[in-house]
């Protein structure tokens, strides 16, 4: 079901709606090149799942933490 988990949610667990999307992205082309057997489930979806519980770990840039340091 689209917007489940809601975008605000699993944004916290992001840090911020650009490694949001960019972790997301990476993680469904991984998906997609491993030739795991998925089902009828898009890439996608199965990436946001795994933020969402937890089991994507994002790793930020270096740059990402100086700057956002203040």
């Amino acid at each position: 079901m689209m917007n489940q988990p809601p975008v605000n949610e699993i944004e916290v667990k992001a840090g911020c709606r650009y490694m949001l999307v960019t972790s997301v992205a990476r993680r469904a082309r991984q998906i997609m090149l491993s030739g795991e057997d998925i089902g009828n489930e898009k890439p996608v979806s199965i990436a946001v799942e795994e933020l969402n519980a937890g089991k994507l770990d994002i790793h930020y840039p270096d740059e990402y933490r100086k700057t956002s340091e203040y």
